[in-house]
């Protein structure tokens, strides 16, 4: 079988989320939310953020939640403000659109490979000075919020002044800050990362808490920090498709998660061979593209490479660079192994020796 470093959810759950969810089969429960072990995590989220009064709500999956959440937050006629690499503009099928709301995109203006998936605040604030200032306002799609990812989708990382510089922003121009973090645990495990879950959750509007890529089979938690959600936020989660009949699935799974320091241990070890296989690809002489400082780690590889490398791995080769060279991305996860990244540096030494 070969080495998958395709993805953070190829594979199932991470043991101790699927004992527990053996462990408690047998178990009666509520069911739309009301069961035990949901309330647990909420409890336990609410912990983890700080936020005693966050109203927690658990989802099937990424792009339910973030068209639930931001359908939620906006108006009939708003759009939200986003970066052209930001995952539900590229990624989600046109999700947000199908219920009415635009994405705004901003413009790079940073041109750098490094950076040029994160927000800047000068963009954004450029952005909404020219809205503002424009006297034909009142014709185009009005910005009701601003969606920025943790980490991005590069794996790079805002900083916090950056975080804190965006949230004032919207703060200044009535608009809601919302925060996916579908791979919230690997953000938050990065030696890079300057801040903690109960920072960030205090410097948003609304965010989510990624399970699928974090560890469990499947399931998000979307969070109000100050417990603000948007009248009837439970009919609108129906409304999209993303309420759980058995919650308990994801309940279990996030009271695992959130038990003992799970959700931070798997962060952390997938972080950990993410980086080394990024010293791996170094050593071996290939550029990295971009700076990412997480799980995914994207490198330009030769074609040749490329073919002598999937005959052992599986890896997804995310877009050409020219016709002999295209950058590929590689994920490590909660099931990720040292013996699997070991192999992979020991091939490519191989490879650039030959």
């Amino acid at each position: 079988m070969k080495i998958s470093f395709e993805s953070d959810y190829c594979n199932g759950a991470h043991p101790a989320v699927l004992n527990r969810l053996v462990a408690t089969n047998d178990e009666p429960s509520g069911t739309y939310g009301s069961d035990r072990w949901s309330e647990r995590a909420r409890e336990k989220i609410r912990h983890a953020t700080g936020c005693p009064q966050a109203r927690v709500e658990f989802l099937a999956g990424g792009t339910q939640t973030n068209a639930t959440i931001l359908d939620a937050i906006l108006a009939p006629g708003e759009g939200v403000i986003a970066v052209p690499t930001a995952h539900i503009e590229v990624h989600e099928a046109g999700a947000i659109e199908a219920s009415g709301h635009k994405v705004i995109l901003l413009r790079d203006s940073t041109g750098t490979v490094e950076r040029h998936d994160l927000m800047t605040v000068v963009d954004l604030e450029q952005y909404l000075d020219d809205f503002t200032a424009d006297p034909t306002r009142e014709h185009r799609v009005q910005p009701g919020a601003v969606y920025i990812t943790v980490p991005s989708e590069l794996g790079t990382l805002y900083t916090a002044a950056e975080i804190e510089g965006i949230y004032n922003i919207c703060q200044h121009y009535g608009l809601k800050l919302y925060i996916d973090g579908a791979r919230l645990a690997y953000a938050l495990a990065s030696n890079e990362c300057e801040y903690d879950l109960a920072w960030l959750a205090h410097h948003c509007d609304a965010m989510y808490i990624g399970g699928t890529k974090c560890g469990a089979l499947m399931g998000e938690a979307a969070v109000f920090p100050r417990g603000d959600a948007p009248r009837a936020f439970f009919s609108t989660i129906k409304r999209h498709g993303a309420l759980l009949a058995k919650s308990r699935l994801a309940g279990v799974q996030f009271d695992a998660l959130f038990s003992d320091g799970l959700y931070e241990r798997i962060g952390r070890h997938a972080v950990d061979l993410a980086l080394e296989l990024r010293s791996h690809f170094m050593s071996a002489g290939y550029e990295m593209y971009g700076a990412s400082v997480t799980n995914q780690q994207f490198v330009v590889l030769p074609n040749a490479v490329i073919s002598q490398l999937t005959e052992r791995y599986i890896f997804e080769q995310w877009e050409p660079l020219d016709n002999e060279r295209t950058v590929c991305r590689f994920v490590t996860s909660w099931s990720t192994t040292d013996e699997d990244v070991a192999s992979l540096g020991a091939d490519l030494a191989r490879i650039v020796k030959a």
